[in-house]
């Protein structure tokens, strides 16, 4: 419990320096300044009532960076050491001992890694499906109905857009 609560201090400790925080795109070393975006902006809850004989606080700031370390630290702890679970069933269905022996006693280098492999794949599927801001622009999302649609289905999504607008502007009237 201690070690929780001091890390999510820590992350908004942390959260406050922006060169943390702020995206570098050269490696250039001059001061920065830039809006952190919204996974470095405190977002408030209030504590529920009951809990105010714990807490003194009415609500608390979380990061939602936060959010997603807890993501990946439950995943790190609960999913990620199957792992090596697979490596062992691998190593048994090609009778192996070991991946190696660069590191002596210990089976090699893929012995020490395979949990990191498992949290790697996992951790870039995340990124990219939760954390990266997904950039859709008309023009894509143009290409995909003409690549993707029937010429009939183009038509009704064609007359269903035309209801929609004069329904609109019948609003706005």
């Amino acid at each position: 419990m201690v070690r929780l609560s001091t890390l999510i201090q820590l992350a908004n400790i942390m959260g406050q320096f922006q060169w943390l925080t702020c995206p570098r795109k050269d490696l250039s070393t001059g001061w920065l300044h830039c809006d952190p975006g919204t996974l470095f902006k405190p977002e408030y809850f209030s504590v529920p009532g009951y809990m105010h004989q714990w807490f003194p606080w009415k609500e608390i700031a979380i990061l939602p960076v936060q959010w997603h370390a807890l993501a990946l630290g439950l995943f790190a702890s609960i999913i990620a050491p199957f792992g090596g679970f697979f490596a062992s069933g691998f190593k048994r269905a090609f009778k192996l001992k070991d991946f190696g022996d660069s590191i002596p006693g210990h089976g090699g280098i893929t012995d020490r890694m395979d949990c990191q492999m498992v949290m790697a794949v996992f951790a870039y599927i995340y990124h990219q499906s939760f954390v990266m801001p997904q950039s859709l622009s008309v023009e894509m999302i143009f290409e995909q109905i003409l690549r993707n649609l029937t010429l009939e289905e183009q038509q009704f999504l064609y007359e269903q857009l035309g209801n929609i607008f004069q329904a609109r502007q019948l609003l706005q009237s």
